[in-house]
């Protein structure tokens, strides 16, 4: 059955508790939310809507941290709950500290769990799901990351798994988090705008992800802010076991430095956008 919702002209407000999250390194690239978007279709044309996540190639093919690890994946699991897209007007500027006004929402009702690192090099972005929705334009895209109840990833919102090595050391790593992350996003930003849904027609919004806020990224500037605000590899290397990371968010808190867990928990809620668009994080909680 679809799951659509056309709204009041007075809009949905969702509550906005923490600061928004910028998009750190020089090759980041931000433009202004478009014009009003069209007009919210009626509600008996409708085309279908998908919804995909990205890790960006940084997850597909790998990368350099900052400290000089180069960093591969095998699987990253983000579990993904309370996926709404919006037709907006005026267009939500997650920069503005404003209330999202919301003409008509599409929900998706029961929560995903996608492997950024499916397929090869070349992948397309994760297929979360597809909706039918009304036409018009989808100009905001929210969700939540709360742990999987069920599969590979049980118990955590996020599931990093891979290979780093760094001087002939090679180090598996796996990091296990339970942190619940919840992003409210404006129009997706990149070479192409998205969510554009004409009657019978197809369109897809992104949730992406930005890892190198996490690693830092080793072919940007030292003192790009990309490297200066991430935590790098270097500290979990440090808390290897037996020739190997594996660590859950409890583990992370007790082994790193009270700086370096700060600067962690700092990063977790810069992670998603829509592109290069940026998003406010509305809540976070520890383990």
């Amino acid at each position: 059955m679809p799951h659509f919702l056309k709204l009041a002209a007075s809009g949905v407000a969702l509550a906005t508790l923490v600061a928004l999250q910028a998009c750190g390194g020089a090759s980041t690239t931000t433009e202004e939310p478009s014009a009003a978007p069209q007009a919210a279709g009626d509600a008996a044309e409708t085309g279908t809507l998908a919804i995909r996540a990205n890790g960006e190639d940084f997850v597909r093919q790998g990368f350099t941290s900052r400290d000089g690890w180069k960093i591969t994946f095998d699987h990253v699991y983000v579990s993904l709950s309370d996926i709404t897209a919006s037709q907006t007007d005026p267009p939500f500027n997650p920069e503005a500290g404003e209330e999202l006004q919301a003409k008509a929402q599409v929900v998706v009702d029961s929560p995903k769990v996608v492997d950024l690192a499916e397929g090869d090099d070349s992948a397309d972005p994760v297929l979360v799901t597809e909706l039918e929705a009304p036409a018009g334009r989808f100009n905001a895209l929210a969700w939540t990351m709360v742990p999987a109840a069920d599969g590979p990833s049980a118990g955590y919102s996020l599931w990093l798994q891979g290979t780093a090595t760094k001087d002939g050391q090679t180090l598996p790593f796996t990091l296990r988090l339970s942190e619940a992350l919840a992003f409210t996003c404006g129009d997706f930003v990149g070479d192409e705008r998205k969510g554009i849904l004409e009657a019978n027609g197809t369109a897809d919004l992104e949730a992406t992800f930005h890892f190198d806020h996490l690693f830092g990224d080793g072919d940007a500037p030292a003192d790009d802010d990309i490297n200066t605000g991430a935590l790098g590899f270097d500290p979990l290397a440090a808390l290897a076991e037996n020739g190997e990371v594996n660590l859950d968010s409890a583990a992370l808190e007790a082994g790193l430095s009270a700086e370096d867990y700060a600067t962690f928990l700092n990063i977790l809620p810069s992670l998603g956008h829509v592109g290069e668009g940026h998003c406010e994080e509305i809540q976070l909680t520890a383990s």
